[in-house]
């Protein structure tokens, strides 16, 4: 039975059960008629039992008007209180057959249909973006795991064609950094398959700024190869974290930092400190070429590379995923990344985590 017909039947027999208490009600207010004919000379004046056996065979006249009007003004009403719900139906129906644009546009109704269909169209547009990142994801990781297999192909290729020329040094090394590419493209996706499971993240105090301090002192060779200077400015804060996650989240954003850099005089400085309201707060700032704000919006998706980096490479050319890994390791510590674009050129990336104590019981969406 569909809600509309219980709707209807509800309509009815609520009326009939109205009706018939309204008729209980007049029966009960003629026991107190006389059933005496009175007769005084005056006009005639019913008794009760004239009283009742002219409204008899009314009452199931009434009863059944009062039934037809219930089943067919009920059945219209239904139609068109549920009407709304209808329309959520149908977009559905359209989005479980592939058409995630589709939006139910009730326009800010202020009843619960209403609010059922900004939340139904709210939840559709994150799935939209959800699946539009998930098909860039995976053209770009197929694309990004086929190139370095292209091109040990190719030098080997060129190696098998022609044995006695070249220098065999030359294409170990060759083949040993576009097999470190992929290694590392293949290790990062690991990383961010990881993050997304649903095990809880074991927490632990950290401190940032030892933690900073590490990381720093482990890139600073590879920034000064580049010509890059790198500068600490370290105030003290601890949170709760995982230490592993935490390490690898700053060296992504210093490694960053280097490698998207000016050719000659780049900096990158790392500063931490504790916020008035006990977050901790990290900020690593690089110099570099100007980050056009459509870039901007899209960096922390997943393959995505800033433009400029610095020539002659600080280690191996990044796989696009570095920042989308710091993303996702602020998010399952419930904290806040944010990327504002110098205007003399070059990236502050901003993270703020929690103080102590304060997370959400589950650490993972």
């Amino acid at each position: 039975m569909s809600v509309r017909l219980r709707l209807t039947l509800s309509y009815a027999g609520f009326l009939l059960v109205a009706g018939g208490a309204l008729i209980a009600l007049l029966f009960y207010v003629l026991r107190f008629v006389p059933d005496e004919q009175i007769d005084a000379g005056g006009p005639f004046v019913p008794s009760r039992t004239d009283l009742i056996e002219a409204l008899l065979p009314r009452v199931w006249q009434v009863l059944l008007a009062l039934a037809v009007v219930g089943l067919i003004g009920g059945w219209f009403l239904a139609g068109r209180i549920l009407r709304p719900l209808a329309r959520i139906s149908a977009v559905a129906r359209e989005v479980a057959a592939g058409s995630l644009d589709r939006r139910v546009g009730l326009g800010g109704r202020p009843d619960e249909f209403g609010l059922l269909a900004d939340a139904f169209d709210s939840m559709l547009e994150r799935l939209e973006r959800s699946f539009a990142e998930q098909r860039r994801f995976a053209a770009n990781a197929s694309h990004e795991l086929r190139t370095p297999q292209a091109i040990a192909r190719s030098i080997l290729d060129a190696a098998l064609a022609d044995p006695g020329s070249g220098d065999p040094g030359e294409t170990l090394r060759r083949l040993d950094e576009t097999n470190r590419r992929g290694t590392e493209i293949v290790e990062a996706l690991l990383a961010l398959a990881a993050l997304d499971s649903s095990e809880p993240l074991l927490r632990e105090p950290v401190d940032i700024a030892e933690t900073a301090s590490d990381v720093v002192d482990e890139l600073r060779p590879l920034a000064e190869a580049s010509g890059i200077v790198v500068v600490d400015e370290l105030g003290e804060g601890s949170f709760d974290g995982h230490p592993v996650l935490v390490r690898q989240l700053l060296g992504n954003l210093v490694l960053n930092g280097v490698r998207h850099n000016v050719p000659e005089g780049g900096r990158v400085v790392v500063a931490t400190r504790t916020a008035p309201d006990g977050a901790v707060e990290v900020a690593v700032v690089n110099t570099g070429p100007v980050v056009p704000d459509a870039l901007l919006a899209t960096m922390t998706e997943p393959f995505v590379r800033g433009a400029g980096r610095t020539a002659g490479g600080a280690g191996p050319r990044g796989a696009g995923l570095g920042l989308a890994l710091a993303a996702r390791i602020v998010q399952v510590h419930d904290g806040e990344l944010r990327l504002d674009a110098r205007d003399e050129g070059g990236l502050t990336v901003t993270v703020r985590f929690p103080p102590p104590g304060v997370w959400s019981a589950s650490a993972r969406p």
